[in-house]
Formats: C-alpha cells, structure tokens, sequence
C-alpha cells in the first residue's frame, strides 16, 4: 500500500512562489481543512498568531492526483544546487514523440519565463533539443521535458 506525501518548498515568499508553481503545473488553492471557510478561520482556530498567517501557501492538484505542494517562509535564502527537482513533463514526457514534445516543451518554457522564471540550460539528445533546466523565482531548479 503507498502512503499519501505532499512537497514543501522553503522559500522567502511563499504566496508568489505558489502563484508561480500554481501557473507552471496547473495546481489550484488547496482549500482549508473540512469545517472551516478559509485558512484564517482555521489558523484563528488554531492559535496561530495573525502574523504568521502569510507564512505559507499551499497548493493541490485539481484532479485529485498528484501530491500537494506547500510553501513554507524561511529566513535565509537558497544557497546552493538543489538535491531534489522537480520535473515539469509539459510534453508528456520522454515517451511522447519529439516533434509533439518539443513544442510544447518550449511554448511552456517561454510561459514560465514570462512568470518569473529563469532558464538555466538547454541539453540536447541525439542531436536535439531534449530539456530545459529552469529556476523559479526564487532559485529552485526544476527541468522542463
């Protein structure tokens, strides 16, 4: 049996951050726990100073699917190469035939810089062009394919 798992991303800034992964995988605004109307009804509930109310976004796949990510605020900021990544198969993925991939791959690239993030390099495979490497951003790596 698999156990259910979401992702947390560090980060300075997390509702622009969640905005930018919310634009780049289609996810949506998870909405509060069952019973409560919004997230502030639940952290008022809950005794979370109202300060600390912007501290985190959390984000889910409207399908139901895949994992939810969250955004938590951290005081110091990204330092070196993620050991973990994300890859974004905007094309389908490596089965799905090149000349359909392909232009997906790069028409979303071209979205997702237009979002805020940065590409980092482009690497090829017989050839062609196979992936983008990308940061959001706040730096995080991620690869487009």
């Amino acid at each position: 049996m698999s156990i259910r798992w979401s992702l947390t991303i560090d980060c300075a800034d997390p509702a622009a951050l969640a905005r930018f992964w919310a634009s780049a995988l289609g996810y949506v605004e998870k909405p509060p726990p069952g019973g409560f109307g919004s997230w502030e009804e639940w952290f008022a509930h809950h005794d979370v100073p109202e300060d600390e109310w912007n501290d985190g976004a959390y984000l889910s796949d409207p399908d139901g699917t895949g994992p939810s990510l969250s955004f938590q605020k951290v005081p110091e900021p990204k330092t070196a190469k993620n050991r973990l990544h994300l890859d974004v198969q905007a094309g389908g993925g490596r089965e799905t035939p090149w000349e359909t991939r392909w232009p997906q791959v790069a028409e979303t690239v071209e979205r997702l810089k237009a979002a805020g993030g940065t590409v980092i390099c482009e690497y090829g495979l017989g050839g062609r062009p196979d992936h983008v490497m990308m940061a959001d951003p706040e730096g995080h790596e991620f690869c487009v394919l």
